[in-house]
């Protein structure tokens, strides 16, 4: 069992005799605060915060850490505030207990909620003081020791979120040792069954390649003193969870995985590191094309690495891992391993420690953007899975992205004013989809617009959490805007039908009318009104009844069929076209009010609203704005004798008369009559006109007719 004065003997070995006794300070402060407590193993519940501060006594990490780990559950477990707490040993401290603490004070509709929202706090203290991350790790890690006490649900709960978030997050700061823990222990948590088959299956496979492991050892070491060069060579294991992986997904056999040979060999110096490389190549024939160079370009988390992967004795696979020292410590401890708390404000974080807070900023602005608890964590997750791409920007700077990112992704990662002004990419100088996956290696440029604006169907591709809650953002800001304005002119319709307007409105009435709603602001309405969620003529009764706020005339109040509200064309995301009738201007319509997604345009001709016609409270009388704008789809459907070359002759018609064919198919009714289906884009009836009267005047069409529901 270990004790203060162990652990005080073996930090100072790299701390000061003051800073240790602040250490033991603090336990004693967490051993009268939990005096009493007890863990569900039946200890003291003191030996908790003291094996946390032991595990970062391992990763030497500085005395204010290992403080805040003594302390980490005072807030949450005994009732002493934060502020008695930075009476007692700083604010510093007490902030860093404040981020580690749970969200116990809060209640919360579901157990992923209050989750997502624990670990959004975290992200907000991480931002502050990175150390956070480091004890909240600690911490995790000694539960997941001791997980075994718990019953079998809770343990399962708590081992998938180890799994989805906190072995992640290890990764990504670069500490594999932890890393590989948290995934070991997980998976036995999960899978207690699965994770016994494997390991005495590993055991067994141990045993009987000693012999082999050891011949090639030998001959690496050979190698390296043959041609003059320190090194250590040491054989690698593969942890159980990586092996349960890849059975599953790669669909392996055990024995494929395992046929695979593993050896590290840790140089003095980088310039060595590329030298045994050099050696190694000439001992055993690489593998083409299994070499991957992470010393020039690290890994996201800041990993650096020489990668290899050789025909060794016997032909059988040998994979090399080559790297100095001063890597493998930071392999293994990532962030921790060089810790360095800035004691002065000048002074710049380096290495791992920067890449850690520049994660940390683009968690921070993903939680702004992103519209509840759950949609973030959702976002993180997808971030903290580091498989990389590298890409070049036009310039040649590298910039990293998740694997299976698309231009548009780059795009965002760039700036996101770029992402959301995208309207095309160039991959290595050529033009190509914004859907295509990138390659490492490849130039990416992409193309902007000024008004441009993003697409819904990019979520559809989009890998990374920043570019998803960017185009979410931008999309809920496009649609409330034009919602907004669709609103208003609903409300100034039905109000000028009672001869009124909303600039007359007193200012005291819409108050009223907009608390009576439970709303916040007039925006709010108007934009309930443009999403079809609330009829425009019964807020406008209820605006213009008395101060009486159930007046009848509120409720009972119709629209009349007076002036139709004109279209304009520009609505956007609130104002759809209906797809069964496809209006253009200068044809009569009406709109359907459809709750949450704004006005569905038809023809009032429409067969799929003749039921709905008459009812006020969905169909709204449309008309077009003299000053419509844009293009209209309109399906057409020509019959045509059979004849070379009609589908082009189609298309040089249509596009002679400044139409656009969208999409066509063909059917043929017999062997001399084809019909084709041609969806044109046109700017009114009078264009559509045009246009069938170039396709009427055609040798061989017998009969054009526009498709209707």
């Amino acid at each position: 069992m270990p004790s203060i004065d162990n652990l005080a003997e073996r930090l100072s070995s790299y701390l000061s005799k003051d800073q240790v006794n602040l250490v033991r300070r603090a336990f004693y402060y967490a051993e009268q605060a939990h005096d009493g407590q007890q863990r569900r193993s039946g200890e003291a519940y003191v030996t908790h915060p003291l094996a946390v501060a032991n595990i970062l006594a391992d990763m030497h990490m500085d005395h204010q850490s290992l403080m805040a780990a003594m302390l980490h559950d005072v807030i949450e477990d005994t009732g002493i505030a934060k502020e008695a707490l930075a009476t007692q040993f700083g604010s510093t401290i007490a902030e860093l207990v404040d981020g580690v603490s749970k969200l116990n004070q809060m209640s919360f509709e579901t157990k992923a909620e209050a989750q997502a929202e624990n670990f959004q706090k975290m992200a907000m203290a991480m931002a502050r003081d990175i150390r956070v991350i480091l004890v909240k790790l600690g911490d995790r890690l000694h539960n997941m020791r001791t997980l075994e006490v718990l019953s079998g649900e809770k343990r399962r709960r708590i081992a998938k979120e180890t799994l989805e978030i906190y072995a992640p997050i290890a990764n990504r700061l670069g500490m594999h040792s932890m890393f590989i823990e948290f995934e070991d222990l997980g998976f036995k948590a999960m899978f207690p069954m699965r994770s016994a088959r494997i390991h005495s299956a590993v055991k067994r496979v141990r045993g009987n390649r000693k012999e082999l492991v050891n011949k090639i050892e030998e001959s690496l070491t050979h190698c390296l003193a043959r041609e003059g060069m320190e090194g250590q060579v040491v054989g690698r294991e593969k942890h159980l969870y990586s092996i349960y992986q890849k059975m599953r997904g790669k669909r392996r056999a055990f024995n494929e995985i395992m046929d695979v040979y593993g050896f590290r060999i840790v140089v003095d110096k980088i310039d060595t590191c590329y030298r045994v490389l050099g050696a190694v190549h000439n001992l055993y024939k690489p593998f083409p094309g299994r070499f991957k160079d992470y010393i020039a370009i690290p890994k996201a988390n800041g990993y650096q690495s020489l990668h290899t992967t050789l025909f060794g004795l016997h032909g059988v696979p040998i994979e090399i891992q080559i790297r100095t020292r001063e890597m493998e410590e930071l392999a293994k401890h990532g962030i921790a391993a060089h810790w360095l708390y800035k004691s002065n404000e000048e002074e710049q974080p380096k290495g791992s420690h920067a890449r850690a807070r520049q994660w940390v900023k683009g968690i921070l602005e993903l939680q702004q953007r992103a519209g509840n608890s759950l949609e973030f964590i959702e976002n993180v997750k997808i971030d903290l899975f580091p498989d990389e791409v590298y890409v070049f920007t036009p310039k040649g700077r590298i910039m990293e992205l998740p694997k299976g990112s698309t231009a548009v992704d780059f795009a965002y990662a760039v700036h996101t004013d770029v992402g959301n002004s995208c309207i095309a990419c160039r991959i290595n100088r050529r033009l190509a989809p914004l859907s295509e996956p990138l390659q490492s290696g490849a130039t990416v440029e992409i193309v902007t617009a000024p008004g441009a604006r993003p697409n819904p169907a990019w979520l559809n591709f989009v890998v990374s959490g920043k570019a998803r809650t960017h185009i979410r953002h931008s999309l809920k800001l496009q649609r409330r805007s034009e919602s907004v304005a669709l609103g208003e002119r609903l409300l100034n319709k039905a109000l000028s039908e009672q001869h009124s307007h909303l600039d007359q409105l007193p200012a005291k009435r819409l108050k009223l009318v907009i608390g009576e709603y439970k709303l916040g602001e007039l925006d709010d309405l108007l934009e309930d009104i443009g999403l079809g969620n609330r009829m425009a003529y019964v807020v406008a009764g209820r605006l213009l009844s008395s101060s009486n706020a159930h007046s009848p005339t509120a409720e009972t109040a119709t629209p009349s069929s007076e002036a139709p509200l004109a279209i304009r064309g520009t609505e956007g995301l609130v104002l759809n076209y209906a797809k069964c009738c496809t209006p253009i201007p200068g044809d009569p319509i009406i709109g359907y009010l459809s709750a949450g997604k704004g006005m569905v345009v038809h023809l009032d001709s429409c067969k799929n609203i003749s039921e709905l016609r008459n009812n006020p409270d969905k169909c709204i009388p449309l008309s077009w704005a003299k000053d419509v704008v844009g293009e209209f789809n309109v399906e057409l459907r020509v019959e045509l004798e059979h004849q070379r070359g009609q589908i082009a002759l189609l298309a040089a018609t249509v596009n002679g008369a400044d139409g656009n064919i969208e999409k066509v198919s063909m059917d043929e009714r017999d062997g001399r009559i084809s019909c084709v289906q041609l969806v044109v884009s046109v700017h009114d009836r009078a264009h559509l006109a045009r246009v069938i009267k170039r396709l009427r005047a055609l040798k061989g069409v017998i009969r054009i007719t526009r498709v209707r529901a």
